[in-house]
C-alpha cells in the first residue's frame, strides 16, 4: 500500500503511483515532463519517488513553476535524478553501503550521482549531490517495471 491504494507487481510504475493519492505531485510532474511512457516501459527501474508532502517541503511556487512547459528541461533532469536504472531493494542497497565503508553511490538515469547509507541501522538515506537527504519511508513497492520507495524530500541534482 502507498497513499491508502494496494500496489500491484503487474502493473507499471505509473499505473501503480497513478492511484496512490499521495503521489499526486509526482504523477502530476511525470506528465508535465513527458516521461509517461519512459516510466511505463519495460525498465527496470528503482524510482525514488517524493510524497506529496516531500513536494510541499520546496520552496512556495517552485512547483508550479517547475510544470511550466518553458521548464521541461529542468522539471526532467529533477525528475530523471530519481530513478536507477536496474531493480534495488532496500536490502541490497543497505548491503551494498555496509559493504563500502557505509555508503555507495548510484549514477541515475540523468547521469548524476546519488549516494546512498544508512541511519540507526534500519533507514535507508539518499543523499543529493548538494547535501540534501531524503529518507525512505516506503521500501520495496515491486511494479512489473522496478520498484519504488517512497521518500520523504525531493532530491535536487547540480543544475
Amino acid at each position: 500500500m502507498v497513499g491508502g491504494a494496494p500496489m500491484y507487481p503487474d502493473r507499471t510504475i505509473v499505473e501503480n503511483a497513478s492511484t496512490a493519492d499521495n503521489l499526486t505531485t509526482l504523477v502530476a510532474a511525470v506528465q508535465a515532463a513527458g516521461l509517461v511512457d519512459t516510466l511505463a516501459s519495460p525498465g527496470p527501474f528503482t524510482v525514488f519517488a517524493p510524497t506529496d508532502d516531500a513536494f510541499g517541503m520546496l520552496p512556495a511556487g517552485t512547483v508550479e513553476q517547475l510544470v511550466q512547459p518553458e521548464m521541461k528541461p529542468q522539471l526532467t533532469h529533477i525528475l530523471t535524478y530519481h530513478v536507477v536504472p536496474g531493480t534495488y531493494s532496500a536490502t541490497d542497497l543497505m548491503a551494498a553501503a555496509m559493504a563500502t565503508d557505509g555508503s555507495q553511490n548510484l549514477e541515475t538515469v540523468s547521469g548524476d550521482i546519488l549516494t546512498l547509507s544508512i541511519m540507526d541501522g534500519r533507514t535507508l538515506v539518499v543523499t543529493d549531490e548538494l547535501g540534501n537527504s531524503a529518507h525512505v519511508i516506503v521500501a520495496d513497492v515491486y511494479q512489473s517495471n522496478g520498484v519504488v520507495h517512497a521518500v520523504d524530500a525531493v532530491l535536487m541534482p547540480q543544475m
